[in-house]
């Protein structure tokens, strides 16, 4: 179901306007929609009214070469997000896009911003569009789905996050790149640096915002819009929002399209949510079981460190398990997704490092092996699964201590899940989860490259040369601390590296 921002218009009314050379530039007043899941701030309803959305595509006024690409590969009926999105963003409009993770938002705000940049030429140092993420695998992501697309259209893209050679990102923006994907973090530091400058950025996006507004970045984020050129366009997608986010629609967002797709983003039928309670001296062996299982697992725990030991307990009872967490440098990280995709690992033990931006073909289970706190957590360890209409399963390992607790952030979540009491040895396990008994001999993967922390330019990249900053952005190193398996991860790492060899593949 499409919500658009002519649906309703009850409530009080207010003004949203874009900061523009320092000054607010005013809206017209428009009526406030009721909050449609607790904690999420009344969308705002545009007084002017939206362009309807499409079928195909091929209906859409973009370049032929975009929709050659999408021709080939396969690709001729939009998603909703997409369908509801892209008339207006590509007229020009400012753009509030909410859909459930896995719901298309990368082509959305991808195809807009390159048919709208499409003809120009960047000069070195001045990129024309920006899409700012919160982590570096979301960023690597991005450019990976939109490199086709800008390749077709012959812009240049350049990626810029921490954890890589800040040298090489800013040779790449000297020989001049249209689009830009970024974290925060590492392109305040090239632009500190003299290497980069927004003033010619013309079209903006802001991806997963409320991500960046939980992990600290609102302040660097409202830096970044404020220098990008006066009047441009402004889209922010996000798979849920909160009143972090209205902060920056009010300021940065002028009468915006309000498009809200798949709203109660946990609850689509392709996903399944079973809370499995288990006695604390059984849930080691059901993990074990769970992560034997035929197929990949992504397994989330709350700490780097009990990731880690997961890892090395797994082994041992023959299960090809790695860890992805913000203790590993970048080429570390991209190189265990590559492993978890190719089957080298069917388990992977991830801190929330992995729960947005993360998109494996096919993967159709999810643990929580350590519950998350927060239901916008859960949502995105979810939404690793049942992406782009496929199903899975949401599993939640819940302790007597935790069960009211998780009662709690279900009805935040707005899901019924199902609750099930459990063994490891019980087939009710095995059904939900696919669950079965280790084959109890060592198994090894091979570590990803472990590559020697070194300097680079004023603000070097080496473990010892790290200035303070949230995690996940640029280079900061991730953190934390809890019980269980381990800590509530973050997404910076330590270290520098070499761009990998070949990157992930991505979602659209």
């Amino acid at each position: 179901m499409i919500h658009s921002s002519r649906s309703s218009d009850r409530g009080s009314s207010s003004s949203y306007g874009r900061r523009t050379g320092g000054a607010a530039r005013s809206a017209s007043p428009r009526g406030r929609q009721s909050p449609s899941a607790q904690g999420e701030f009344a969308l705002p309803v545009s007084t002017t009214p939206a362009l309807a959305p499409v079928e195909a595509f091929g209906d859409l006024d973009m370049p032929r070469a975009l929709l050659e690409v999408l021709a080939r590969q396969g690709v001729t009926a939009p998603f909703p997000i997409q369908a509801a999105t892209l008339p207006n963003s590509l007229a020009g409009r400012d753009v509030l896009g909410r859909g459930r993770t896995g719901s298309g938002k990368t082509i959305a705000f991808g195809l807009a911003v390159l048919a709208r940049t499409a003809g120009r030429k960047a000069e070195p140092r001045q990129p024309l569009a920006l899409v700012l993420v919160p982590t570096r695998e979301l960023a690597q992501q991005v450019t990976e789905a939109l490199t086709p697309y800008a390749h077709a259209v012959r812009l240049r893209l350049a990626t810029v996050v921490g954890g890589m050679s800040i040298g090489r990102q800013a040779q790449a923006l000297q020989r001049g790149a249209e689009l830009v994907v970024a974290t925060p973090g590492r392109l305040k530091d090239l632009i500190e640096r003299g290497d980069c400058r927004l003033d010619q950025v013309t079209v903006t996006v802001l991806d997963e915002a409320d991500q960046m507004a939980d992990m600290g970045f609102l302040p660097q984020v409202t830096e970044l819009l404020e220098q990008v050129a006066p009047g441009g366009q402004t889209m922010l997608f996000s798979a849920t929002l909160d009143r972090n986010v209205d902060r920056l629609v009010r300021r940065f967002l002028n009468d915006p399209v309000t498009h809200s797709v798949d709203p109660s983003s946990a609850t689509v039928s392709t996903m399944e949510h079973h809370l499995l309670h288990v006695q604390g001296h059984d849930k080691s062996a059901a993990v074990a079981h769970i992560a034997s299982r035929q197929g990949g697992v992504i397994m989330f725990t709350d700490t780097r460190h009990g990731a880690d030991r997961l890892v090395l307990e797994l082994l041992s009872k023959g299960v090809k398990a790695a860890a992805l967490h913000g203790g590993k440098s970048q080429p570390q990280r991209t190189r265990t997704l590559d492993q978890f995709r190719s089957g080298e690992v069917t388990a992977l033990i991830a801190t929330n490092v992995a729960a947005r931006g993360i998109h494996v073909d096919g993967l159709d289970l999810v643990v929580n092996i350590d519950p998350p706190t927060d239901h916008k957590d859960y949502l995105h360890r979810g939404g690793r699964t049942a992406r782009a209409g496929e199903s899975g399963t949401v599993v939640t390992l819940v302790l007597p201590n935790q069960r009211r607790e998780m009662t709690r952030m279900m009805a935040m979540a707005g899901i019924t899940p199902h609750t099930t009491q459990v063994h490891s040895t019980d087939s009710e396990l095995a059904r939900i989860t696919g669950a079965c008994v280790p084959s109890g001999i060592p198994v090894v993967v091979s570590n990803p490259v472990v590559e020697r922390p070194r300097r680079s330019g004023p603000y070097g990249r080496g473990q010892g040369n790290q200035r303070s900053r949230p995690a996940g952005s640029g280079s900061g190193s991730g953190h934390g601390s809890g019980s269980g398996y381990g800590s509530r991860g973050a997404n910076g790492g330590s270290g520098s590296g070499r761009p990998p060899a070949r990157r992930p593949r991505v979602a659209a």
